[in-house]
């Protein structure tokens, strides 16, 4: 049973994390167009605007996350029928939740990028994405949901394939409206948006079509609001994973900007876009995990629960490791892909891998830990996890710049992340340690 189980994670996990690669396209395709046709003022624009398109991507892995998780379990307790009205709310939210991010954006984004130290030309470059992504929020927000959507529907593999092809536009949009038109930061967001509204439209199609499992139809189309919470108990700390994000780039660009240079916000944004493949593959990992999960907790095989666990922890904590190696053997190599010709950038970009990244392993290991306890309705847990990791940072990041200036800036991140990482995981060692002596309670 131990080998099947396996063999059923990697058959999830592999398209799952080649689908969040593809997915991270969207992102690093745009830093390196970016960093080559505008320069370290446009990465620095980027990242101002970074923290906004990060919590809006938090709100769709909520309903994501949240949906699929729940349509899963009910699916392992054989109602069908409960499972497709989890998965009708689901959609049905993304739609109401994009006007009311739209009229937030419209308000009081400018403020947000000033906040973070944003002054002349880096504003103006951070407030060309802002101004796309007002109208474009609603396909930000179904990019991300609905692969999560079509893996908990058994078809992995499709969610992938929409993945790739919004990848391929992407890259066509971003030489079209950066390269050739010169739309800088209003082009790359165009080429964005474009490219989520494909994923988007052809997924939401798929739940039409009779090769879905939770086939729906336009009479089904209507929200059950007592379900809204419970998509919200298990999402809500997939949220919170990308609100720490988005905190965290933003408390970094206004430190770097009071402790050194505009040139340094764009070195953390070049990382930001590096780490990007690392964590993406790692919550992939943890993705293709999540309905394997879910379904046997629905179906009460703890021994199956523990088995894909332990595989997929192995798998994201060895990943990190080789990643941090590979890394340090080459920075400059992976830098002078964004950018080649300023040094300022490519020596502070090289600084932040030395000091920043020593410790990303471990964001592999708390990203696993909090989808295993919201794949078994532990939203509390997994809350913690992601919480923790925003919280435990805050004093790192006021004292450290205080006493080592822009060196304190960089090891605040590793330093704070080991810290929580011995917190989670002695809390996870003694749950998976309970299960093995007692018949385990559904949450």
């Amino acid at each position: 049973m131990s080998s099947q189980v396996t063999r059923q994670f990697w058959r999830y996990t592999i398209p799952t994390v080649a689908a969040m690669l593809v997915n991270g396209l969207y992102q690093v395709v745009d830093g390196i167009f970016i960093g080559r046709y505008v320069g370290a003022d446009g990465l620095a624009g980027i990242n101002v605007a970074w923290p906004l398109i990060g919590t809006i991507l938090g709100l769709g892995m909520l309903v994501g996350v949240g949906t699929g998780a729940l349509a899963s379990i009910k699916q392992g307790e054989n109602n069908t029928p409960q499972a497709k009205r989890i998965l009708v709310t689901g959609l049905i939210l993304l739609v109401l939740i994009s006007p009311v991010i739209a009229v937030s954006l419209h308000f009081l984004a400018d403020d947000f990028l000033r906040l973070q130290g944003a002054q002349g030309r880096v504003f103006d470059l951070g407030w060309q994405y802002v101004s796309i992504l007002i109208y474009s929020c609603v396909f930000s927000l179904g990019s991300i949901a609905v692969p999560f959507l079509l893996r908990n529907d058994n078809s992995p593999n499709l969610a992938t394939l929409l993945m790739v092809i919004g990848a391929i536009a992407n890259i066509l949009f971003d030489y079209l409206f950066i390269a050739w038109l010169g739309w800088e930061l209003q082009g790359a967001a165009i080429a964005t948006a474009l490219a989520q509204m494909m994923v988007t439209v052809l997924g939401v199609c798929y739940f039409f079509s009779s090769r879905a499992t939770l086939k729906i139809s336009l009479c089904d189309l209507r929200i059950e609001w007592p379900i809204v919470p419970q998509i919200a108990a298990i999402g809500t700390s997939s949220f919170f994973m990308y609100a720490y994000g988005s905190m965290m780039v933003a408390l970094h660009n206004g430190l770097f900007a009071s402790y050194g240079s505009p040139v340094l916000i764009g070195a953390y944004a070049i990382l930001g876009y590096i780490v990007t493949v690392y964590y993406l593959t790692a919550e992939g990992v943890a993705n293709g995990m999540q309905p394997l999960v879910s379904y046997n907790h629905g179906a009460g095989n703890q021994q199956n629960i523990r088995t894909l666990l332990r595989v997929a922890m192995t798998t994201s904590v060895v990943l990190g490791v080789l990643f941090v190696v590979v890394l340090n053997a080459f920075p400059y190599q992976f830098v002078s892909i964004f950018n080649s010709e300023d040094q300022a950038l490519l020596d502070g970009a090289v600084m932040g891998i030395r000091l920043h990244m020593f410790a990303l392993f471990l964001d592999g290991f708390l990203v696993v830990a909090g989808a295993y306890y919201q794949a078994i309705n532990k939203g509390s847990k997994a809350m913690f996890v992601t919480i923790g990791n925003m919280l435990i940072q805050l004093p790192f990041l006021y004292i450290m710049p205080k006493i080592w200036g822009v060196t304190g800036i960089w090891l605040a991140f590793p330093l704070s992340n080991i810290a929580l990482s011995c917190v989670v995981g002695w809390m996870l060692w003694k749950d998976v340690k309970r299960t093995l002596l007692y018949k385990p309670v559904a949450a």
